[in-house]
């Protein structure tokens, strides 16, 4: 692809970047180990790490575009790149200097078709904020036009003018870049470069095209539309384009703004609180969630007294998200394994986790996971009631005895990423972040808990329907496993089956008697749990359940005495 001079360099100086620290860590983490100097591979080998982590801040913070992106994402990655780098990367943030506004006018007015006096009653030239892919600007629309959109103050997005060309170079450079990682055994065991650089550009190309946005701005405002504790700026389609978007003012109060929100009477926790079941019912339960809900895209917006809000807060107030260019969405299938990764996690079963983790992907088939397990055990069994400025007090030695044992467990074991766990992983990390930044005691314990007992309520036919569907299971098996044994025998008697073993007959039947015991016992207990469980929400059959299962008890309880009579 034919670039003009800037892009030419802009691509050549971020694979020489890439070819420079690939070559190097090839070098001592894969060569010298296979010829016996795996020691002298590791010597030095954090001080490595974190210089490549901080030219590579540096290299971001100097071209912007797509390469801010690409380390904040990295930045989330700690299964496969050691806390050194992940450290380094965390302050990344999409900021840099303005565009002039000579040419943000041109752009803006070439999109719209008109002078920005004539579009805009009132246009600030001094930019909001200032990104990587354009900045924003505060603006009043026409009376005509407010009266059409329903709004008059409005922020204006507009693209730098040449991010097309930015965006394409960086893609190309991330696409030459996977390739090379494809070839490194040790990367492709693990994830598909290629397919994730695709999967980051389809999110890239989208989140540079604001009429997409809009659309799924209108999308996210009618997931939540019956929820009065969410809300989404309006947009003004008159005044927008794929370059231009014009949308409802709705700036308030910034969600890491502590102290406006302690002055305007509204509590952090409660703030921190409704984010995270805000996020985990567009994850869990819409399917349809926003991937960057940092503090800038993200406000409290104060309420009138009376107006439709929380009823439990001193002063009503609503969680308003912004920018919905990158937003991602979960199938129904993944939908329901993430439902019960979060169940694993709020019942704190090592072995369950892992287990889901295998369904939704994130293990290769066959693998051995018992390490796993016992590390996730082990984790559960310490840190599960710990909030997290609460690790402050335990053992610096013992935390880093288990971040050490967690991070191996997590660059040796065969970890994947699948295609479509992009944008999640970057939502779980940003809610985890801004909600312990809100509430300094915030307990990702406590808030998934009562959400795992929700959807365990709601999971399609109950607890209740569960029990109820595994007695009639256990109780089919219970009417053929005699039969079969029955038939067995005959086949036996009538000489279809030779077997030379004396006194057979007494054995099968001594067999089939344990097994009609063994199916009576599991009956009983499935009937007796699932009158257990139905009795609180429906009185009638939880009495059902539980008298019935008296009779398969009876039965275990006297063919156990009867046998004792027997020959």
């Amino acid at each position: 692809m034919a670039y003009d001079r800037r892009g030419r360099a802009r691509y050549r100086r971020i694979l020489r970047f890439a070819m420079r620290y690939l070559a190097e860590n090839w070098w001592f983490e894969l060569f010298l180990p296979r010829v016996g100097l795996a020691a002298l591979g590791a010597r030095g080998r954090t001080r490595r790490w974190r210089r490549m982590a901080r030219n590579f801040y540096g290299l971001a913070t100097e071209l912007g575009g797509l390469m801010i992106k690409v380390g904040q994402f990295l930045s989330t990655r700690l299964d496969v790149l050691p806390p050194e780098v992940t450290r380094e990367l965390e302050g990344l943030q999409d900021e840099v200097p303005q565009e002039d506004f000579a040419a943000i006018r041109a752009l803006a007015e070439s999109e719209l078709g008109a002078p920005l006096d004539q579009a805009y009653s009132a246009f600030d030239p001094t930019p909001i904020a200032a990104a990587s892919l354009g900045q924003a600007h505060r603006a009043r629309l026409t009376p005509e036009a407010a009266a059409d959109a329903g709004f008059s103050d409005v922020v204006v997005k507009v693209q730098r003018p040449d991010i097309g060309m930015i965006v394409d170079v960086d893609l190309a450079a991330l696409r030459r870049v996977a390739g090379w990682l494809n070839r490194v055994q040790l990367v492709s065991r693990r994830v598909n470069p290629p397919a994730l650089a695709e999967e980051f550009a389809a999110t890239s190309l989208e989140e540079i095209d604001y009429l997409h946005e809009a659309q799924n701005a209108e999308r996210f405002a009618q997931q939540f539309e019956e929820n009065p504790g969410v809300r989404v700026p309006g947009i003004a389609w008159d005044h927008t384009t794929r370059r231009v978007l014009t949308l409802q003012d709705v700036g308030a109060i910034k969600v890491n703004d502590l102290g406006a929100m302690r002055a305007a009477g509204i509590d952090p926790s409660a703030v921190a609180d409704r984010f995270v079941t805000v996020m985990f019912d567009q994850l869990f339960i819409g399917g349809f969630f926003h991937a960057d809900a940092h503090p800038g895209n993200l406000f409290v917006t104060p309420l009138a007294e009376g107006a439709p809000g929380s009823a439990d807060d001193r002063a009503p107030w609503a969680l308003t998200f912004v920018d919905f260019g990158m937003m991602g969405e979960v199938p129904d299938g993944l939908r329901g394994k993430l439902r019960q990764f979060l169940i694993a996690v709020a019942a704190r079963d090592g072995r369950r986790l892992v287990s889901t983790m295998r369904d939704l992907g994130l293990l290769l088939p066959g693998a051995d996971t018992r390490e796993l397990e016992r590390t996730m055990s082990a984790i559960f069994d310490r840190f599960a009631g710990v909030a997290i400025t609460s690790l402050q007090t335990v053992d610096p030695a013992e935390l880093r005895r288990f971040a050490d044992e967690f991070g191996e467990a997590l660059r040796v074991l065969p970890f994947q990423l699948p295609e479509n766990f992009l944008l999640i992983i970057r939502a779980v990390s940003l809610t985890s972040g801004l909600s312990s930044t809100l509430d300094p005691d915030f307990n990702i314990w406590d808030a998934v808990e009562p959400y795992a007992e929700q959807l365990l309520r709601d999971e399609r036919g109950g607890l209740v329907g569960s029990a109820a569907r595994e007695a009639v299971s256990i109780a089919e098996l219970a009417v053929r496993l005699p039969r079969r044994l029955t038939d067995l025998a005959t086949r036996l008697e009538d000489g279809e089956i030779a077997v030379e073993t004396p006194g057979l007959n007494r054995r099968i039947r001594a067999i089939e008697r344990i097994a009609g015991r063994f199916v009576s016992a599991i009956l009983f207990a499935t009937l007796l749990i699932g009158g257990v469980l139905a009795r609180p929400t429906d009185l009638v059959l939880g009495t059902v359940l539980m008298a019935g299962s008296a009779l398969p008890l009876l039965h275990a309880v006297l063919a156990g005495v009867l046998a004792r009579t027997r020959p």
